[in-house]
């Protein structure tokens, strides 16, 4: 105890010099902070820097709350304090480009919590017996793999997920969380009842649609801009036990996206009408069709793109799934057989596994690890992630999959179509202006550092590639919209908000009157004076 008390009174004298905190150490001492607010150089190091390993931020502490009143008591001291100093929340660090680093203030860590396990766990409720009332409570830097293994142990799982679980709660929440079963379900902002936030003042509140609801939909997608997330209440639903997981390839991008489009439109259809998740997927050169996105095709075996005819040297797969359990085991090869010969794909394409629906889920994670253990994982990843509206993603296939990308991706392309409507309008997220929009996620990583990299795979190719890409869609008059977007000037995300601008303004300036939070996202600029605070 005393040790820390050290390590604390050192970290804040150091908040001191920096940014004239007017409080002493011993008053801060006596904000009763549980947690641990740490100048460890690991934890300085792991504060530095995020999955995109883009940029580097040397926050002036880290803190690990052990509550939510931790977090309150620390975020009140930045908006009382003179001087002031920023605070950003920081998840298991997917952050792209550096939108939860701080240089001039103290980093939270969220999942790495004094207190993670035990009181902090998900807690599951069953005393609701109707499915609809059914529920997990989770702290809000707790990864989506716990939550998922919390909510397995009463037989029940969220609605809406990510690709990957090792994500936290209110990082997802923060921006949308998007998967395959977003055409159903909506993306994961849709799915949840209740939050406690930590606003820029200071305060805890809970909040839903009928509690302080203007500040449950601003963090709904606010890019951490009006609060942090301490709790989310998401709701839960029969988990089932296995998965039919099927692959068919296109040649042909109208068919490709005609079927896609037809298939979410079936998301008011009863399940066994259905499918249950609806992603696909681009194939520019050989690599990438056997790469860990198409782990179905067998190494012993490769699959060729000329051995389908692809039309401009670009084939397109479909990969949808079927849940199911017992109860419709017998069923479920014929209302699949129903589905597919609704489609237009290849016939001889069509690859097909079975696995337990927790391995469906998990799928990224176990193509991470055999990443990790090839030394591809930690390197630079500028990745792109798009909103295309219906309206113009054959002209975006045209310049973008068959123009500018050539035969060497580097890395993944996503591309599947959601419903706008079940998105919530009052959220602070903006996506396309039509019924139906894309995703169109560019998951690349820069390899030229690493054995056999060449130069297009280049961290500078590839930056350099996605302008080409918004610069062809800006000079094609293609309305997108960045999803996890990146932008550096306030004209630019006036743009990106469009008519949402003047709301989100407000928002701020209610939530977190001097802008104290997530300044990573790079936003707005704190009220108070910096060297450091400018971009």
């Amino acid at each position: 105890m005393a040790t820390n008390k050290l390590l604390l009174t050192f970290a804040i004298c150091r908040l001191i010099v920096t940014v004239g905190l007017t409080l002493r150490p011993t008053e801060l001492l006596r904000l009763g902070l549980d947690g641990q607010l740490s100048l460890d150089p690991t934890d300085m190091e792991t504060a530095s820097l995020d999955f995109g390993m883009m940029s580097r931020a040397e926050p002036l502490a880290v803190f690990h709350p052990a509550s939510a009143d931790d977090v309150v008591r620390l975020v009140g001291a930045a908006y009382g304090s003179v001087n002031g100093f920023t605070v950003s929340a920081k998840g298991h660090g997917h952050s792209i480009n550096g939108q939860a680093q701080t240089s001039h203030g103290v980093v939270i860590e969220m999942s790495r919590s004094v207190k993670k396990l035990g009181q902090l766990s998900p807690l599951v409720s069953m005393e609701q017996e109707e499915q609809a009332q059914r529920y997990v409570d989770v702290w809000g830097g707790e990864l989506w793999i716990d939550v998922l293994r919390a909510a397995l142990e009463y037989g029940l799982a969220p609605k809406s997920w990510t690709d990957y679980l090792y994500l936290s709660v209110g990082g997802t929440l923060s921006n949308a969380g998007i998967s395959g079963q977003a055409f159903n379900h909506g993306p994961q902002i849709s799915n949840v009842y209740e939050l406690d936030v930590v606003t820029g003042k200071g305060e805890l509140m809970t909040c839903s649609e009928e509690q302080n609801s203007e500040l449950f939909h601003a963090v709904l997608g606010g890019l951490g801009q009006f609060g942090i997330i301490t709790r989310a209440r998401i709701p839960l639903e029969p988990a089932p036990q296995r998965v039919r997981w099927i692959r068919a390839l296109y040649s042909n991008f109208t068919a490709f996206t005609k079927d896609q489009e037809f298939l979410i439109s079936l998301h008011g259809h009863p399940n066994s009408q259905k499918f249950d998740y609806i992603e696909g997927f681009v194939i520019v050169d050989d690599g990438l069709i056997n790469n860990w996105r198409s782990s179905f095709f067998s190494p012993r075996n490769p699959v060729k793109i000329t051995s389908f005819n692809a039309n401009g040297g670009v084939l397109y797969c479909l990969e949808v799934t079927k849940n199911y359990d017992e109860s419709n085991a017998n069923s479920i090869d014929q209302e699949i057989e129903a589905l597919l010969e609704k489609l237009d794909f290849i016939p001889t394409s069509v690859f097909t596994t079975d696995l337990p629906y927790v391995d469906f889920l998990d799928r990224v994670h176990k193509n991470e690890l055999k990443l990790r253990s090839k030394g591809l994982w930690d390197v630079p990843h500028p990745w792109l992630n798009l909103f295309v509206p219906k309206s113009r993603i054959s002209d975006f296939d045209k310049g973008v999959f068959k123009g500018i990308l050539g035969n060497n991706t580097s890395g993944p392309i996503l591309i599947y179509p959601m419903n706008k409507d079940k998105w919530d309008h009052r959220s602070s997220v903006v996506t396309p202006d039509e019924q139906v929009f894309y995703l169109v996620a560019f998951l690349r990583s820069a390899l030229d550092t690493v054995i056999g990299g060449d130069e297009n795979q280049s961290l500078e190719y590839l930056t350099n590639q996605n302008r080409q890409i918004l610069r062809f869609c800006d000079d094609a008059g293609i309305k997108l919209k960045q999803y996890l977007p990146h932008y550096t000037t306030e004209e630019e995300w006036m743009d990106h908000f469009g008519d949402k601008w003047a709301q989100f303004y407000q928002r701020k300036m209610e939530f977190d009157p001097r802008r104290i939070l997530a300044t990573g996202q790079r936003i707005f600029k704190p009220s108070f004076s910096t060297k450091v605070a400018s971009w």
